[in-house]
């Protein structure tokens, strides 16, 4: 484990997000001062979701997730916004592999329809 668990985390993520869909282009969006690393973006068929480290807790943004079935019940923020929904991960937080996984197969359907 490294000093920083976000990164372990967002490195977990990103296995996850490959392992589901092994064709997904990532990229590395919005480099500033405060966020030399950037963001990572992960698309397959349009944007599927974002990767942010935040003080505290790493943010998996899922672009469509409004329109993405998630019956595992993993979308724990943005639940109210009109587009996109979220999970917040923290230190101890567990993440159910399969479920996420599917999540992200669920979201690619999304963008395909």
């Amino acid at each position: 484990m490294t000093e920083d668990w976000r990164v372990d985390r967002v490195d977990e993520i990103r296995s996850l997000i490959k392992q589901a869909e092994p064709d997904v282009v990532e990229q590395i969006k919005w480099r500033t001062k405060s966020n030399p690393d950037g963001v990572p973006a992960f698309s397959l068929a349009g944007l599927i979701c974002t990767v942010e480290k935040y003080k505290g807790k790493v943010k998996v943004n899922f672009a469509k997730g409004s329109s993405v079935k998630d019956p595992d019940h993993l979308f724990n923020a943005s639940l109210e916004a009109p587009v996109g929904r979220s999970i917040d991960l923290r230190e101890d937080d567990e993440l159910d592999a399969d479920a996420f996984t599917a999540l992200i197969c669920e979201a690619v359907k999304v963008n395909r329809k």
